[in-house]
This record gives C-alpha cells, structure tokens and sequence, in this order.
C-alpha cells in the first residue's frame, strides 16, 4: 500500500488534504483511490480497481484507508512525515532560492519525466507551490539553461 499526498487546501486554521492511495495484491489486482481527510473524518471521492470490488470489499477497503491515513498523516506516534502539516507547523516545505532551487526544480521535473508523471505536478508537491509559481520556477530553469528550452526557436 502506498499513500501520497495529492494537494492541500487551507481555510484560516482548517485543512483539507487529497491523498492518492494505491493498493498493489501479489496476484496483480490493484485498487486506486482518492481519499479527502478534512475535519478529522475521512472520504473516498473516487475508486477504480482491476478486478471491480464487490459493495462488501468497499466497506473493507474504506477501514483500510481510515487507519493507513491516520498514520500517514501522523495521527499514530511519531512525528508528522512530509504532506500532513499540522497546527504549528509550515504547510509549505522550505524551498531553497536561486541557483539551488533552480537546480532542485530542474532535478524533480527530469525524475517525474522519466517515470512517466506529471512533471509539474511532481514541482508543485516539491515546492508546495501553486501551478502558476511552479511553472514560473521551471521557466527559471529553463532560462538557466538546466532544462531544455520549451519550443525550439525558428
């Protein structure tokens, strides 16, 4: 089982969060969902599995995800992992500026184009930015020359 926050919404001290969550069986089925945790209570918006599950497997499957975002969201012992910011903590991780960050920026966007994701999604989760500043931030890059550049030039 995996557990990967998707994004976050914050309204004065409350927080929603998405979760991407996928179950993998040794006998090749898969479950994928997207899980909302807000107010303490948490929700599937969405589930797709290879085989279809049965209304019985849903009730299960729902206990599953209850306690696997409990602890990812550090809700068990132990500290808070990346994505479950909670009170007091920052919701954005610390970016660094400049040529560092330009070069992180240009490291996460290459990693997500060769496993096949998102590559601005895969920004947006490392900077915790939104998709306007992320891009802004790829832009950056490119200008640095770390990536190549968007369109080439007649």
């Amino acid at each position: 089982m995996s557990v990967r926050p998707a994004w976050e919404v914050r309204e004065n001290a409350d927080a929603t969060r998405w979760f991407d969550v996928r179950l993998a069986f040794t006998d090749g089925a898969h479950v994928d969902a997207l899980a909302v945790v807000a107010g303490g209570c948490v929700g599937v918006e969405d589930v797709r599995a290879q085989p279809a599950l049965s209304l019985d497997d849903l009730a299960v499957l729902a206990d599953w995800l209850e306690d696997s975002l409990a602890e990812a969201c550090g809700a068990g012992a132990g500290p808070d992992p990346e994505g479950c910011a909670g009170p007091g903590r920052r919701a954005r991780p610390v970016w660094p500026h400049g040529a560092e960050g330009r070069w992180l920026v240009a490291q996460e966007y290459r990693a997500a184009q060769l496993d096949g994701a998102d590559p601005v999604l895969a920004v947006m989760c490392a900077t915790g930015h939104s998709r306007r500043k992320s891009l802004r931030l790829i832009g950056q890059a490119r200008d640095a020359g770390l990536l190549a550049p968007r369109r080439a030039r007649r």
